[in-house]
Parts: C-alpha cells; structure tokens; sequence
C-alpha cells in the first residue's frame, strides 16, 4: 500500500511539472494551485464553497483574451441590415452598441446603450411581417409602435396561439422592405430581444462572471479596461476552459460525478419547451423568444421522440440566405432543418455547430464527457434521452456552469436593480 502511495505521489508532481497546453491550462492551474492551499492549511470547506473561495481569488485580467474579430461594436446608427452582416461576418451572435451621440469624455456606462443581438434583429424584424392568425389581426396601431421602436413582451405579446404557415418566399421579402434596410439599431433599443449592456472590470472576479453567465442568463460579458473594452467572456469560452483542466484534482472532483449525481437535468421531462416537426419554424423562434431560451426539440408526432434541434444560431439563415426556403410552399422545422442542411452542404460550410444535429447523452454520462463533447462540436446543448431514444431533458452550458459554484448569500446586493431581472430562486 506503502508503494502504491509513493506512486501516486510521483505521479502527481510528475503532472504537476508538465506543461500546460494551453493558456486556459495555465488559468486551471492557478485554480489547482488555491484548491491545494486550502487543502494544505486544513480548510474544512465542502467542494462546492472550495471552488467558489478560488474563483473569487482569480481576477478576470487572468482570463485568455479571445481573438480581435471577436470583440466587435456596433454603432447606435447602423442600420438592422448592415447589423446582420457584421454579425454574420464575424459569426457572432450579439455585440455591444456604441451611442454614436455620446460625448467624447463618456465613461463606458455611458458609451455603450445595449447589446444587439441577432436573433433580437430577426425576432424584431419577424414580428414586423409576421402573417397574422385569425386570432391575432394585426392593427395598424400596433404596427406603428413597432416601427418606433415601442415593443416589449408586455405591450405586444404574441399570445398563446400557434404561428401562422410562412410560404418559403415570404423570409425573401424581408430583406429587401425599407423597414429592414433604413431601421437603426437604436430604434429597436428596449424591445423585447433588447439586451443591457453589463459589463466587468479586469479585477472583477471569476465567480462573479461565473454567476452572470449561470444564474444571471448573461450570455457574454464584456470586460472593460480605461474606458473600452478589452475581452468579451462568453459561456462557450468558459467551458473551453473547463475542457483544458481536465486531469486537474479540482476539476476531477467535480467532472467525474454523473448527471444524475448533480441535479441534471434542472427541467422535469413535462416542462421540455419543444416543438412538433410539422409546425411552423416561426413557432420554434417564438417559443425561444417567450421563454428566453437558445434553442429547443424538434419531435416527431409523438412528442417523445427528438428529430432535431434549432436553435438561435439558426435564425440568422432566415436572413443570411432566404433563397434556402424560396421553393416551399410553406417552412415547417423539420423543412427548415433539411434545407439549412443542404445548403450548407453545398457551400461546403458544415461544421459541428452548423449542422442542426442534435447530440444527445444519459443520465449516466460524466460531466467531463459532457463537456469534452460540447467543446468539441461547439455546441450549446446537449438532449438527456432514455434507452428508448426517449427526451428526457436538456443540458445547456448554463446548466453546467450552474453547477460549478453557487451564489452567496447578499454576493450583489443592489447591483441589479433596474439592470436585470433576478432569477426566482435569488437571494440577493
């Protein structure tokens, strides 16, 4: 035993002396590094508040800086257009905006009036043109607060019924109406897809950006340095990094225990937000809006039974390429799926992430699996199924971030007031 202990410890330093391969390994090790203090000085702390204490010690300044085409701004003046294809350009999916009537002295909390976000663009532009249902005539009254930019979820909810059929023609009608080419962006500024721009500082903490991105919903966070900003932290580029630690005694703790060993999935099978392959495609987009999610299940008549995904990175198709859908007669999910497929596959453009496939795990897979294949693939979600092919639930990067440290007690006091929402469960 005495033998089989001196190997583990050879082992260990022998770990320890090797190289990161990554800048993100480095940053693993700075988190191994607080973990073995705390272990050393006897700290008698759960996992959990372990993992927490070392990701408030570790300043974002520390986080690997993602590449320049990345860290995009957009200004207030652009018109919704030319928004869309910056972002396409660039294959992100939002970007803070710059008030183009911001005095030169502006701090950056005066800078910058939100972040656009493609599929806020396209959710925005959809509505325009929706085809009404019979039970939601559109008024011109209503028509007109939108196009000053007047909509929220209150005001202009679409209601419980189904989206209406679209004609594959209607997505190329969209691009070439004025309200597309002339609308600014600012115009659209505190509509229902609108985000805030909220922004960190370089010796804000790790945990704190864990939380945004987790329990806050915030899908990226700018990090803003003298006055501009210098990185933008994203819930893929975290899980990047979890990737890289793998190997890492902190990181093994907590990656070898199953799905079910951490709560996965969060929603009960019955809760799934999905939608059938034979309706509407702007049923799912409304869905995603409704429920502010990134993406949901296409099934089968069944309902149990997921054939594909769609998610918000979609979306930008119905804009981007509208001739996809040009021949339909009218655009189901399962429709759209098969011809964004085969669109990308004849511009030689499929990837992981762009191919609408859905990957799909069990209860019983390991969170390190999990997030190897997320990172992999690129991708933003995985489906909990059965033996039987049946979808028991959904596992996001939020999920998972979830899962890595929680909040303290009174962590932001009135930090969000009047900026976010705070989650039900909040105990700020």
């Amino acid at each position: 035993m005495a033998t089989l202990q001196a190997m583990r410890v050879v082992k260990e330093e022998e770990r320890r002396c090797q190289s990161p391969r990554s800048p993100e390994g480095r940053l693993g090790m700075k988190v191994e590094n607080l973990w073995d203090g705390f272990h050393q000085q006897g700290t008698k702390l759960a996992p959990i508040e372990k993992l927490n204490a070392c990701f408030e010690g570790i300043p974002l300044s520390a986080f690997p800086t993602c590449p320049s085409s990345q860290v995009i701004e957009i200004r207030s003046d652009t018109s919704l257009a030319e928004a869309v294809r910056v972002l396409s350009e660039h294959r992100i999916l939002g970007a803070p905006v710059f008030d183009v009537d911001a005095p030169e002295d502006a701090n950056w909390m005066e800078k910058y009036i939100g972040v656009v976000e493609f599929a806020g663009i396209v959710v925005w532009i959809l509505y325009q043109f929706e085809p009404p249902s019979s039970r939601s005539p559109k008024t011109g009254a209503t028509f007109a607060l939108a196009l000053n930019g007047v909509t929220s979820a209150v005001g202009l909810d679409l209601g419980p019924e189904p989206a209406a059929a679209t004609p594959g023609s209607f997505f190329e009608a969209l691009i070439t109406s004025e309200i597309y080419r002339s609308t600014k962006v600012r115009e659209i500024s505190g509509s229902f897809r609108w985000a805030p721009f909220l922004a960190l500082q370089k010796e804000d903490s790790f945990l704190t950006m864990l939380l945004l991105l987790s329990k806050y919903k915030m899908k990226s966070i700018p990090i803003v340095d003298e006055g501009k900003i210098d990185n933008i932290i994203t819930q893929s580029s975290v899980i990047h990094m979890l990737a890289e630690c793998a190997g890492l005694q902190w990181f093994e703790d907590w990656g070898m225990k199953t799905l079910s060993q951490l709560g996965l999935p969060l929603m009960a099978t019955d809760k799934i937000i999905k939608v059938y392959e034979d309706e509407p495609v702007l049923q799912a987009f409304k869905l995603m809006r409704k429920e502010r999610i990134g993406g949901i299940p296409i099934v089968d008549a069944s309902g149990k039974k997921a054939v594909g995904n769609i998610s918000l990175r979609d979306i930008c198709f119905l804009l981007t390429a509208p001739e996809i859908y040009h021949d339909y007669r009218f655009v189901t999910a399962k429709g759209f799926v098969m011809a964004t497929k085969d669109y990308l596959e004849k511009n030689h453009e499929v990837t992981a992430h762009t191919m609408c496939n859905m990957v799909t795990c069990k209860k019983d897979n390991m969170m390190e699996e999990l997030i190897v294949i997320l990172d992999s693939k690129m991708i933003h979600r995985l489906y909990v199924v059965d033996d039987e092919g049946n979808l028991e639930g959904v596992i996001t990067l939020r999920d998972i971030i979830s899962k890595l440290v929680h909040e303290p007690r009174g962590y932001f006091g009135d930090f969000f007031d009047g900026v976010l929402p705070s989650p039900p469960n909040s105990r700020v």
